[in-house]
């Protein structure tokens, strides 16, 4: 079946909670089904990098004039350099009936869903609060105040979840990688996202009705 558009996918969730590691195997799992939004920065392009390729690069007058055209379906700044996602890079995908994803932060999602909404929210999160901490403690990158910090952080975040979509559960990488591609495919066919086949099929069964 033909559908309508392709999918705007938000995944977000904790610090911790292994959202870029589902995203990492989902698309190694299932390269041909599913595309990772560009998002556009205001940093500098580091070596191997390429415009249009890792990020779409812009200079800070650039991004400005985004923001200020209503071009961003979402933008964050962190450590001095903004990031944005370009509206007419995804608009350009899903017309073309392709799926995209973005993995962003939850205000982010919260504003894509203003713009798309018929977008899909997945929300990430561990069995555990305290297997959330084990996760961050178990990195060895962070200082005990910044783990701290990012728990605080995800207290506060788990206010919003129940403004998604689904919940997915990451007790088992493959078994979260598997949910969320089914989750996908199966909203491929939710009705509402399905107003071309429906009315073909209207107008095919028309025929019938005037044999009567």
């Amino acid at each position: 079946m033909m559908h309508d558009k392709g999918l705007v996918i938000v995944l977000s969730g904790f610090s911790g909670a292994g959202k870029g590691t589902i995203m990492k195997h989902l698309l190694e799992a299932h390269p041909n089904d599913y595309n990772l939004s560009i998002s556009a920065t205001t940093r500098g392009m580091r070596a191997g990098e390429k415009d249009g390729r890792e990020y779409f690069f812009k200079t800070r007058e650039e991004f400005d004039k985004m923001i200020e055209n209503n071009e961003l379906l979402e933008y964050a700044t962190f450590n001095g350099n903004s990031y944005g996602t370009p509206r007419a890079y995804v608009e350009k995908l899903i017309n073309e009936r392709k799926d995209v994803i973005l993995e962003i932060e939850i205000q982010g999602a919260l504003q894509v869903k203003k713009m798309f909404p018929d977008a899909l929210l997945l929300f990430t999160m561990p069995p555990s609060a305290d297997e959330l901490k084990n996760r961050l403690v178990g990195r060895g990158t962070e200082t005990p105040d910044v783990i701290a910090q990012r728990l605080a952080i995800s207290c506060r975040e788990s206010e919003i979840m129940d403004q998604y979509d689904y919940l997915i559960i990451n007790d088992s990488l493959q078994r979260a990688v598997d949910q969320v591609h089914n989750i996908i495919q199966a909203e491929h066919f939710r009705v509402s996202r399905n107003s071309s086949a429906i009315n073909e099929m209207k107008k095919q069964l028309k025929v019938f009705e005037r044999s009567n």
